[in-house]
């Protein structure tokens, strides 16, 4: 009988799936070996250098990362205020363009291998671009005055462009002896322009001229505006609060202006339906059209700086003074 030839002996491979878990068992010659899965990210790069400029390019560099298996890729961020863009580059090097001048950006770069790991990232790099945008901003335009207070402004204009980035509008204050900036408005990011603001800090009773410009990223500035002139309101010479004691409500002024009262009326916003009964340490004038008024009495006629009179009155109803007033001077309600 003629014995039957022997097999070779066969090689194969197969992958086994299990949850969570990717093994390749490798088969040969009857003996099976796993190969455990690639969870080990490579080393960082080394950190970020600038190689070389042109007008609008940079070329960026690094020390090579290294991996139990191999690097395939890198990865490079790059963000200008809150615009971010990613490059992909083989080697430790690469050349990003679409650059503009005077621009401050931030790179950052990590490795990744054929499995995905991701390692870790050098510290980033800030870059400015070499200068070449000599170029100012248009100016804004319609320049406008909105609420006016004692020592605020609202401003409102048009806006500027520019051939890079605008980064501030200016606001400047013109007197006989030049131009003071009293305010800036910061475009940063650019994706949230503004073209309002409220100057604060002006002194009350007080005539400005104002104007607006803008001023690039390069520190270009534009030329100004429009001018506008806007006069802010008088400080409050009075301050005054009142309260209910009962059916008696009373009203205490306070003199805040640097001179002394010398006779006064206070007036002060009521219903007519609402008639007073009786008033003392003060004269009823008359309560007509929705507005009491009040006399001193010679007694209390005088008022300095920094002290208060106190009157009361029985009536009124539910309704509280309003709007009151010291010699025809609104006071402020504390």
């Amino acid at each position: 009988m003629r014995s039957r030839p022997s097999r070779p002996a066969r090689c194969w491979a197969r992958t086994l799936i299990l949850p969570f878990l990717v093994v390749a068992l490798v088969v040969t010659g009857g003996t099976a070996y796993a190969a455990a899965e690639d969870t080990e990210p490579p080393s960082a790069p080394g950190p970020i250098t600038v190689a070389g400029t042109t007008a609008n390019s940079v070329k960026l560099t690094w020390a090579a990362s290294t991996d139990d298996v191999g690097v395939v890729e890198y990865h490079v961020s790059q963000i200008f205020t809150d615009i971010a863009m990613l490059h992909r580059t083989p080697t430790n090097s690469i050349v990003i363009s679409g650059m503009l001048p005077s621009r401050t950006y931030t790179f950052g770069v990590w490795a990744l291998d054929a499995a995905g790991n991701r390692s870790a990232a050098p510290p980033s790099l800030r870059f400015t671009m070499p200068p070449g945008d000599g170029q100012p901003p248009t100016p804004p335009v319609a320049l406008t005055v909105g609420a006016v207070g004692e020592t605020t402004v609202d401003l409102r204009w048009g806006p500027s462009t520019d051939n890079v980035l605008l980064a501030q509008y200016e606001v400047l204050s013109f007197t006989l002896t030049g131009n003071t900036v009293v305010g800036r408005v910061y475009l940063m990011p650019p994706a949230y322009p503004r073209t309002s603001t409220t100057i604060s800090g002006l002194t009350p009773r007080t005539t400005y001229r104002l104007a607006v410009r803008a001023v690039d990223e390069a520190g270009n500035p534009s030329a100004l505006s429009n001018t506008v002139t806007v006069t802010t309101g008088p400080a409050p010479t009075c301050t005054a609060y009142h309260y209910r004691r009962g059916p008696e409500t009373w009203i205490s002024v306070r003199n805040t202006a640097p001179t002394t009262v010398d006779g006064w009326t206070l007036s002060w916003g009521l219903p007519d339906s609402q008639r007073i009964a009786a008033i003392w340490n003060a004269s009823l004038v008359s309560h007509t059209g929705g507005i009491v008024t009040a006399r001193n009495l010679g007694w209390n006629a005088v008022i300095a700086p920094g002290v208060a009179v106190t009157i009361g009155y029985l009536g009124g109803g539910a309704f509280l003074p309003s709007g009151i007033a010291l010699n025809g001077q609104p006071c402020q309600v504390g």
